[in-house]
């Protein structure tokens, strides 16, 4: 499903040159919850950024639904996007002045579907994340778990093969946090493909394989259960 071929992306300005990737190379599956890990500043956001088809690579190949995607533009990368990928934000990212169904219908507006099938897609979704009686309400009425569970709704209403999760849990204390990767796990047991930024242990625990980065390369890869028995003994 995703496949990157020493990939490399560089951060340039007049006076400093920052190398983010370097030569980075993984496939991952259909259907795998995949952890990537590392301290803050290895190139997480960024590699996530290319696989979101929201940045292209400076070097290197990266292939997408067995599709080259590299240098594709941003026209291109926005047609695969709306069409293929949901993402999930630490901050939520939900709008303010709209209610909890019309941020969740938003992806489909942008699809083009008409006003009937979103009302019900909608609602499916509603249901199946147990908040449909928050569907009025606006973001602010609304507690930090419930807001996630909101943008988790939002990710896959349009119900997209791959969901990019970036620190999903980062501003949520560990029930609420909890609800969100139980989410998560259910999707991914549902066929849903999930590849998830996080600097928690805890929510690495949830992924079937974790990639560990340092200074924009990849160091280990390990069978989640491998490494939480590790870290634990450590």
């Amino acid at each position: 499903m995703i496949k990157t071929v020493e990939l490399t992306k560089v951060f340039r300005t007049e006076e400093v040159e920052t190398t983010a990737l370097n030569k980075v190379s993984f496939e991952i599956n259909e259907g795998e919850f995949v952890t990537i890990m590392g301290p803050s500043g290895c190139g997480k956001s960024t590699l996530l950024n290319i696989m979101g088809l929201l940045d292209n690579p400076t070097g290197g190949k990266y292939y997408f639904l067995d599709k080259e995607v590299s240098g594709y533009t941003e026209k291109q990368r926005a047609h695969l996007r709306k069409h293929n990928i949901g993402f999930v934000f630490q901050n939520f990212n939900l709008i303010d002045e709209l209610s909890v169904f019309e941020n969740i219908e938003l992806p489909l507006i942008y699809l083009g579907m008409n006003s009937s099938n979103r009302k019900k897609r909608v609602e499916e979704v509603l249901e199946q994340m147990q908040i449909m009686h928050r569907r009025n309400h606006f973001p602010l009425q609304l507690s930090g778990g419930q807001q996630q569970r909101v943008a988790v709704c939002r990710s896959v209403v349009a119900k997209p093969n791959i969901i990019l999760a970036d620190e999903p849990t980062g501003n949520l204390d560990s029930t609420h946090g909890d609800e969100v990767m139980n989410l998560l796990e259910t999707l991914n047991k549902n066929g849903t493909t999930i590849i998830m930024v996080t600097h928690s242990q805890r929510d690495a625990s949830y992924a079937q394989r974790i990639i560990r980065l340092f200074d924009g390369q990849i160091v280990t890869e390990d069978k989640a259960t491998e490494f939480v028995l590790a870290s634990t003994t450590a």
